[in-house]
């Protein structure tokens, strides 16, 4: 008896951005963040601390840019600690996409 393969379906696609740190900082662009980190094995500064606008964000990094000089730094997810705003965050859960934006402060 033959044996018939079913093909796979596509994954489903998403009808809002999840809610991961990337993408919460993408709808934060522009706002200043104070971004704490943590180098592991690092003798010089174990724990560091960045201050600047939020350019962009990807899964594994921050981009953001220092106001006063224009620098600019690349910062590595996986050191990330926790980030702080001195203003209101804009977030949509993503329980509901169809809402407004929510701010938190």
């Amino acid at each position: 008896m033959p044996l018939y393969l079913q093909p796979p379906s596509p994954a489903p696609v998403p009808t809002a951005e999840e809610s991961y740190v990337e993408n919460i900082l993408r709808m934060n662009r522009g706002k200043i963040a104070t971004i704490y980190m943590t180098f592991e094995n690092n003798s010089l500064w174990n724990a560091k601390v960045f201050r600047g606008r939020v350019e962009t964000a990807g899964r594994d990094h921050i981009i953001i840019s220092d106001p006063e000089t224009g620098k600019r730094y690349i910062l590595l997810m996986v050191n990330l600690d926790y980030i702080t705003f001195d203003e209101p965050i804009t977030y949509i859960p993503p329980a509901y996409p169809g809402r407004e934006e929510d701010s938190f402060a």
